[in-house]
């Protein structure tokens, strides 16, 4: 139970960004537009990754949280593009350094209208997406969901009730763009994990160029190999930081071996689908 110091926080906090939210609104126009968005995969590193970008001396990120979920929040996405922009920094105009900004919202890749809205709203913007084994991804997602109290079943419990959960969800998505779903956003241990799907859809709607796919353990690793090739698809210099960010770690009782057996198997046709259309094995299938 939250204490009153919480809840006084909470409340202050909420206030500032219903403030700022308004401010921001007003003055979009003036305001930078992303360059990139961290569009998942839900529990694939996402918060590491954009900690890492922010350090950035070129990177200014939005005023709260790294996460907008604009294009994947039917209530926010009625308010427009105006109040999507009144998040960012204000631009600082030529003269300054050059300046990117952009936010971390996990859900877009999964949700079946984001990409199409991203594509319409931000004709430029550069897609980052982080992926990890699914099978490690179900289990952290679930640690998630549990401990936001989104949860209440077991884990194998879950993952049998996830197809009927499920069930007609995306459909009524597309059919709705007003309908939000709680199911297909917190109770998608597996279907999430289904990655070549979802990249397809990106690359189909926003051209593969504009969708660097990147392999989470292959890329936090000591010394960051991959990070130039990070910071130039950005457009920015090479800076580094001084360590690997590991965020939203949840320590919790190892998976048990038959559900992780079980599930390693039911990805296994999709891993092969995700590397056919990458053009190389990810880590997890090595």
């Amino acid at each position: 139970m939250d204490t009153v110091a919480q809840t006084i926080r909470r409340t202050a906090r909420g206030g500032a960004r219903s403030l700022v939210s308004a401010v921001g609104q007003f003055s979009a126009p003036l305001r930078m537009s992303p360059t990139f968005i961290i569009a998942g995969a839900q529990r694939c590193a996402t918060t590491s990754l954009y900690r890492m970008l922010a350090q950035h001396p070129q990177v200014q990120p939005p005023a709260f949280n790294k996460g907008i979920h604009y294009f994947d929040t039917a209530e926010r996405f009625r308010r427009g593009p105006n109040y999507y922009l009144g998040h960012f920094p204000l631009n600082a105009g030529a003269n300054r350094t050059t300046r990117i900004t952009g936010e971390g919202s996990p859900y877009y890749l999964f949700h079946p209208l984001a990409m199409e809205r991203i594509g319409a709203e931000l004709p430029n913007v550069k897609l980052l997406v982080l992926l990890r084994d699914p099978v490690e991804r179900a289990f952290s997602a679930y640690k998630q969901e549990t401990k936001r109290g989104f949860e209440d079943l077991p884990f194998q419990d879950a993952l049998n009730a996830e197809a009927a959960r499920l069930l007609g969800e995306e459909e009524r998505i597309v059919a709705d763009p007003n309908y939000q779903s709680f199911s297909h956003q917190h109770h998608a241990y597996v279907a999430r994990g289904r990655y070549a799907p979802q990249l397809e859809r990106a690359f189909s709607i926003l051209g593969r160029e504009r969708v660097m796919v990147i392999d989470a353990d292959d890329f936090l690793v000591p010394g960051l190999p991959q990070w130039q090739e990070l910071t130039e698809y950005l457009g920015i210099s090479g800076w580094r930081p001084a360590d690997v960010i590991r965020a939203n770690a949840r320590p919790s009782d190892a998976m048990p071996d038959a559900v992780r057996d079980g599930l390693r198997a039911q990805f296994e046709e999709d891993d092969v689908r995700l590397a056919q259309l990458l053009g190389y094995v990810p880590s997890w299938r090595r």
